[in-house]
């Protein structure tokens, strides 16, 4: 039986099972206690019994008026806990955190090849809402897609109506402005 919990502070010292992996985006020890310490309940850790992670998801709540929302920054599950629904539990789980803040859509960007993870988003009610060009730096630059999914305060689903040109990273504040 999984349990979810909120990550601590120990956890970041054991969870190297999960970030070694080329899906996953991996950041320094710095940026994971800033979230830890500014957003404590955007962040949950799936436990199996035995006490080994099998996944997290860490998130935040950003944006003003009608862009209020929570944002996904990392969800990854362990290669030996794939295709066991535990992504779509935590996601489950950072979309009501959003709710109780009154957010009107959850966010994540995505890279644009990543199709498996696409597919699961786009099962999980997720639209693609826009293309940022070059947004994942590295040997050859990435696109990302900014997949989003309207929550309960959304009642016209504005926050969802797709862009149709892609944008620019240097572009993203202006465009959310709009």
């Amino acid at each position: 039986m999984t349990t979810l919990r909120p990550f601590t502070f120990d956890d970041l010292f054991k969870f190297n099972n999960v970030n070694l992996d080329p899906l996953t985006e991996t950041y320094g020890m710095s940026f994971y206690t800033q979230y830890l310490a500014k957003w404590p309940e955007y962040f949950q850790l799936a436990e199996s019994p035995s006490g080994q992670i099998m996944g997290y998801i860490m998130g935040k709540v950003e944006g003003r008026q009608h862009n209020w929302h929570g944002h996904v920054t990392a969800l990854t599950v362990s290669p030996d806990y794939r295709r066991l629904g535990l992504a779509a539990l935590l996601m489950k789980f950072l979309e009501d955190v959003s709710e109780k803040k009154r957010a009107y859509f959850v966010d994540l960007f995505v890279r644009k090849s990543n199709q498996v993870a696409i597919n699961m988003y786009t099962n999980l009610g997720y639209i693609i809402y826009r293309t940022i060009l070059d947004y994942y730096a590295g040997d050859e630059d990435e696109d990302a897609l900014d997949m989003r999914k309207a929550l309960s305060r959304d009642t016209k689903k504005k926050s969802i109506i797709p862009y149709t040109q892609p944008v620019r990273m240097e572009d993203l504040h202006e465009a959310d402005m709009q």
